[in-house]
């Protein structure tokens, strides 16, 4: 079975023969065909290549009739399926429609008892339809009769501010504990992260009001030892000593009581310049402000240890000075559009 390869194949065998991260298997074939183009017998190719006459015949054979591809692996069919169809979708059944006595969801093991099958069947299943019956997240539909206008109201200002306008995102994180860790903490170290102890005393707490300024990111922020209406009044004008004159001031804020007393409501109507906006109910998320809170915890709060309210205070003042040194603003993406399409969808699926 002589054997005649055109300059393209030999160019690309030779290559594959050549190159030194060609799996040994790939070698050897290209080698054999190489030598056989050269005319040489099975024996004689065997002998040089220290392989065996029928392995040459082999690939020899294989090259003849499926050419370069007939030297790849053929696709094996493996061991046949242990587990039918009809067993899938019985795990996959009782996952979405059934609960095990006593528990709220189910294990793979578990499952896998009740079903006859292995909990690694029940793995690759629930991997296969994408099933995660341990995870469970939460969620709340406002429930607000002007959601939909709020919503653009709020997202239009984030994204597309009015001219010779300032935009603040504003509220208060109430009862920060000052928390000092019973035990010293154990610092970084190789192989081995940050520890701290479970246990705290409490030395008692803070309230922080933010304003975050969207164009910016700068936030203007006071500590007080309570959240009432008198020291969110006493924060609105301590934002007004901030803002430059002849400009339009536009706050964000939830509809926490505090915000719409009638102490603060006069004092807004003072001043025709400032113009408040809502968020919906059940809606904080589209306050700016509120992933600043969260950055603040994450990256000072959590891991720290405080021996007084004096010290938490020192804390938090630093961190936002630091931040206001070069501060950046959020960048909001999420369109009113995209955001009222996705609860729409959320209450098709609970209809």
């Amino acid at each position: 079975m002589p054997i005649t390869l055109s300059a393209e194949d030999r160019g690309f065998l030779e290559t594959v023969a050549r190159r030194r991260s060609s799996p040994a298997r790939e070698v050897l074939r290209a080698c054999i065909v190489l030598l056989a183009d050269q005319g040489l017998g099975n024996e004689e190719i065997a002998q040089r290549l220290g392989s065996n006459h029928r392995t040459v015949g082999h690939w020899r054979r294989r090259f003849l009739s499926c050419g370069i591809a007939g030297l790849s692996e053929l696709p094996r069919s493996g061991a046949p399926r242990s587990v039918t169809d009809e067993k899938v979708a019985e795990i996959v059944r009782t996952t979405l429609e059934e609960k095990p006595d006593g528990r709220s969801h189910w294990s793979t093991r578990k499952l896998a008892e009740k079903v006859g099958v292995s909990h690694a069947t029940v793995a690759n299943v629930w991997k296969a339809f994408m099933l995660q019956p341990h995870r469970a997240e939460s969620f709340t539909l406002s429930s607000d009769p002007c959601f939909v206008e709020k919503v653009r109201d709020v997202v239009g200002l984030h994204m597309d501010p009015p001219d010779n306008a300032l935009v603040f995102c504003v509220d208060e994180k109430s009862q920060i504990q000052a928390l000092e860790r019973s035990q010293p903490m154990l610092p970084l170290r190789s192989g081995a992260p940050e520890r701290a102890t479970h246990d705290y005393f409490r030395h008692g707490t803070t309230s922080l009001f933010a304003a975050l300024d969207v164009a910016t990111g700068r936030v203007v922020s006071s500590l007080k030892p309570k959240h009432r209406s008198k020291e969110f009044l006493a924060f609105l004008k301590q934002i007004e000593r901030a803002v430059p004159d002849g400009m339009d001031v536009h706050l964000v804020m939830d509809n926490y009581a505090t915000h719409k007393t009638a102490e603060v409501n006069k004092w807004l109507e003072k001043r025709p310049h400032w113009h408040a906006h809502f968020t919906p109910t059940h809606a904080s998320w589209l306050n700016q402000v509120e992933r600043f809170f969260a950055m603040v915890t994450n990256e000072r709060m959590r891991r720290g240890s405080f021996v007084s309210v004096a010290d938490l205070k020192a804390a938090i003042e630093d961190y936002i000075a630091v931040r206001n040194e070069d501060p950046k603003p959020f960048v909001w993406k999420a369109t009113a559009d995209a955001i009222l399409g996705k609860v729409a969808q959320l209450c098709k699926k609970l209809q």
